[in-house]
């Protein structure tokens, strides 16, 4: 059977570097965006020189229509999506709790949240033997912060890594005997598009990473890696599980 996934949020960051490494292990792909319209059609272009079989679909995670579209879409190019990573998420301009603005928060869980839920409820609808599919495996992207409550002013980020964490555990117990599998992956201080700005300063590069045990940031493809295990068969056992890839996470 041909595999068919689909990554949210896949024209940059780690989603991206999950769909690249993923062509060599002969996954169809749908990589999902909402603005970065040039870098995701160059990214399939890059995966089918490879060989491989990839297309760029739009949708914002914000919307539930555009939700389902894509995986509609994706089935429609591609075949039955049997691997789901939900990468799509974002860390807004970071901010102490006396001055959230409702507008973003609400922006914020709508897509770091109720989109990756949705994409999940997609994916069961379609995967789930109680509805005649043949299984799957999903793994959501999560966060560290989820552990700690973030770094200095992303409690509102962090907040919704631990709605995604409490979400996989209490979905993974629903559907494991329905021939689905789903972790969540914990990355810790990683250089991608969405941190890069803040990664630039050389002082706040340097203190962040004094605090990893490891003492350096983390790439893109050590957490692609990572999550190819998951949705892998090398992983057949491994449910409802948070696997954090943080280089030892914080030093307190």
């Amino acid at each position: 059977m041909t595999n068919t996934l689909l990554i949210t949020g896949g024209a940059s960051g780690i989603g991206a570097e999950t769909a690249r490494r993923a062509v060599a292990l002969g996954y169809r792909i749908a990589v999902n965006y909402r603005s970065r319209d040039g870098q995701a059609k160059a990214l399939v272009a890059e995966i089918e020189a490879k060989g491989g079989k990839a297309v760029a679909l739009p949708g914002d995670m914000a919307q539930e229509a555009d939700i389902v579209r894509l995986f509609t879409e994706t089935e429609r190019a591609l075949g039955p999506i049997t691997h789901l990573v939900n990468s799509a998420g974002i860390d807004p301009v970071r901010c102490r709790v006396d001055e959230y603005d409702t507008a973003t928060l609400e922006r914020l869980f709508a897509i770091n949240v109720v989109g990756l839920m949705l994409c999940c409820r997609e994916a069961t609808r379609r995967m789930s033997t109680r509805h005649g599919g043949k299984g799957g495996a999903i793994v959501n992207v999560s966060s560290m912060a989820a552990t700690l409550g973030g770094r200095k002013a992303a409690s509102a980020y962090a907040a919704t890594k631990g709605a995604v964490d409490a979400f996989t555990k209490g979905f993974a117990r629903e559907v494991a005997a329905e021939g689905i599998r789903v972790n969540s992956i914990r990355p810790g201080a990683v250089t991608t598009e969405m941190t890069q700005d803040r990664l630039s300063d050389t002082a706040v590069r340097d203190a962040i990473a004094a605090s990893i045990p490891i003492q350096r940031i983390g790439e893109a493809h050590e957490i692609a890696d990572a999550i190819l295990w998951l949705l892998s068969d090398q992983a057949s056992f491994i449910t409802g599980a948070m696997l954090d890839a943080s280089g030892g996470g914080y030093v307190i």
